[in-house]
């Protein structure tokens, strides 16, 4: 049996490029993460290519992205990894620990945890928080304090309330299938208008203009104070041009499209709603709906279902071919669920929100 003394955690070479002669690494490590997500869904719609993910891991002013594979004797197992916040103040660690499924069991896992603990101590961070799916399965279920939405019992929750974890929030994961009718969104589209004549719908795809750049970057800002977090821990953030301009190239670099929807107050020009959509440059894959927010100040006006639909109806244009899009949203975010469910959106999957306070 092979034991945890022919397990390496190898600190993960960030190459230049894909074709750098140091890719080999990074590389491998993007096949075997899609492995093990296609592992646990069952589908291949959160596969990345290499070069799409690579931007991601390029040094950032805004955090600190620290990266291992798991390798056992010659062959990459899983990874780990750890993004430490810059912003001033900040406690918090993000992780995560991915293993292939036929390496459980090993106490590979534990070790990996070990490791991340050591490494938020080392940078005075004392709330580690990590997110997991858990596939539909039978027996016990655990409950957030939220009181919205459950997951199973499962070999992943185990492993979470070993090591001091409580489960504080469950997201749902729902998909739009974007071969079928949009008689209902255009529908939605309509109500949506009718509700808010105040406002008007602008488009635009990353790199992002210079005339919406500060109030993109004041809404995504809000994105850490104002969506449901239950008892997650998140800083406020501070957004400008150059940390637009860096999310941007994230995806532009690499050849993916980033569409952003927004609602703008027609007296004063402020942009208060958004919502982005996301596709690799094989625009034949699963599309993602990333962020969508409305501030505060101007709920009630139908702006969430103006700019998921308006977004929806222009994204048959950009990517025709893309089969279905993916979402992510907190059980308890009952407005933005009522929202996706009336357009037509489908639970596919649970994730659970873990977090660990240390002494």
């Amino acid at each position: 049996m092979t034991t945890l003394t022919d397990i390496e955690f190898r600190p993960l070479v960030v190459p230049a490029s894909i074709d750098a002669p140091d890719a080999a690494d990074f590389v491998e490590m993007v096949r075997v993460r899609n492995v093990i997500y296609r592992e646990i869904s069952g589908h291949g719609d959160e596969s990345m290519a290499p070069d799409e993910l690579l931007p991601h891991y390029q040094p950032s002013d805004y955090e600190k992205r620290l990266a291992w594979i798991v390798v056992d004797g010659d062959a990459v197992i899983g990874r780990i990894g750890v993004d430490i916040p810059h912003e001033k103040g900040s406690k918090v660690v993000f992780w995560l620990i991915e293993l292939l499924r036929e390496t459980w069991g090993r106490g590979i896992g534990s070790a990996a945890h070990e490791l991340v603990e050591r490494v938020a101590r080392e940078h005075g961070r004392t709330v580690l928080q990590s997110w997991a799916e858990h596939p539909a399965a039978d027996g016990p279920r655990l409950s957030p304090p939220t009181g919205f939405g459950d997951i199973p019992e499962d070999h992943i929750a185990r492993f979470f309330l070993r090591h001091g974890y409580t489960l504080e929030q469950v997201e749902r994961a729902s998909a739009f299938d974007l071969t079928g009718s949009f008689d209902g969104v255009e529908r939605l589209l309509a109500e949506a208008r009718a509700a808010s004549a105040d406002y008007r719908v602008v488009r635009w795809f990353a790199p992002t203009p210079p005339e919406y750049t500060d109030g993109y970057a004041w809404m995504k800002s809000r994105m850490s104070t104002d969506a449901p977090a239950a008892a997650m821990v998140f800083d406020e953030e501070t957004w400008d041009a150059a940390r637009i301009a860096e999310h941007d190239a994230k995806y532009t670099e690499s050849g993916r499209t980033l569409q952003v929807t927004a609602a703008q107050h027609i007296e004063s020009g402020a942009l208060c709603a958004f919502n982005e959509l996301v596709i690799a440059k094989d625009r034949t894959e699963a599309s993602h709906q990333e962020d969508t927010l409305v501030l505060k100040e101007h709920r009630g006006h139908k702006l969430g279902t103006l700019v998921k639909c308006a977004g929806l109806l222009s994204w048959r244009e950009v990517a025709p071919q893309s089969h279905r899009v993916l979402t992510y949203n907190a059980e308890e975010n009952r407005p933005m669920l009522d929202i996706n469910e009336a357009i037509g959106f489908a639970p596919i999957a649970y994730t659970g929100a873990w977090k660990k306070v240390l002494s």
